[in-house]
């Protein structure tokens, strides 16, 4: 297996913590990226010593071009991208949502994917190679009731991963997104602001994917031969049928 240099986004917790383990015991050298220090310490701790933490918001995008630059030599070849990074804020119908909710879904889902993807891509196409995995949600393929914005950030995206995939194809730069269903992540913590109990009751009867299902499916469009591109892959729960029809037990 050919060793890569990948750079995640969202390191911190969920998912892109749960897939940078596994790609650092695969022997992969990577870039962690997100916004709490002490959580990408507490996760390169455990990793092989082949890693670089950079610590920003990817809503600032001075910020987010800085802290590219600033890579050292040895991970400055990027060969895999992964756009993990992203939330969700507020659960209500549109006329009684927030619009601060809104722009930090837009600032972060959309907008920061966008400045990542632009800070590392012309690497990419100078060298004729690289790959770019954005994570997306089901959302992003079937809205939902109370989900408006965060469901149209995620279908900006799925939207920017297929022009990307267009516009790159000359240069031989694999672009795919992988779009989980309902993960028991800290997603729905954040989405309901703390509320803990209520959190909860999103993953009661049935059984979640969990960060590492997600991860393995990022490792395999990762390891899958060259020639071979997996564009669009969709996980979901065996008890959930789409965005929003979902088998629970009493």
């Amino acid at each position: 297996m050919i060793k890569k240099t990948i750079l995640i986004t969202g390191a911190s917790s969920g998912i892109g913590w749960s897939t940078a383990n596994k790609l650092s015991k695969k022997g992969h050298s990577l870039i962690l990226c997100g916004r709490n220090t002490n959580k990408l310490i507490e996760l390169s701790n455990v990793l092989h010593p082949d890693t670089h933490l950079l610590t920003f918001d990817v809503r600032n995008k001075e910020d987010v071009f800085k802290s590219i630059l600033s890579i050292p030599k040895k991970f400055k070849d990027i060969d895999v991208l992964i756009n993990n990074a992203g939330n969700a804020h507020g659960f209500a119908l549109a006329h009684e949502s927030i619009v601060i909710d809104w722009e930090a879904m837009i600032d972060v889902n959309v907008k920061g994917l966008f400045y990542v993807t632009k800070a590392i891509l012309n690497d990419m196409v100078k060298k004729k190679s690289g790959q770019i995995i954005n994570v997306g949600s089901i959302a992003g393929k079937e809205s939902y009731p109370k989900g408006n914005v965060y469901c149209a950030s995620k279908a900006a995206v799925e939207k920017f991963t297929e022009g990307l995939r267009l516009d790159l194809n000359p240069f031989g730069i694999r672009v795919s997104a992988v779009h989980p269903g309902l993960v028991a992540t800290n997603f729905s913590n954040v989405r309901f602001k703390g509320d803990k109990e209520r959190a909860k009751k999103v993953y009661e009867g049935f059984t979640p994917l969990s960060a590492n299902d997600v991860a393995d499916c990022i490792c395999y469009m990762i390891e899958a031969p060259k020639h071979v591109n997996i564009a669009d892959l969709t996980i979901l729960p065996t008890d959930q049928a789409s965005a929003y029809v979902l088998n629970k037990s009493d």
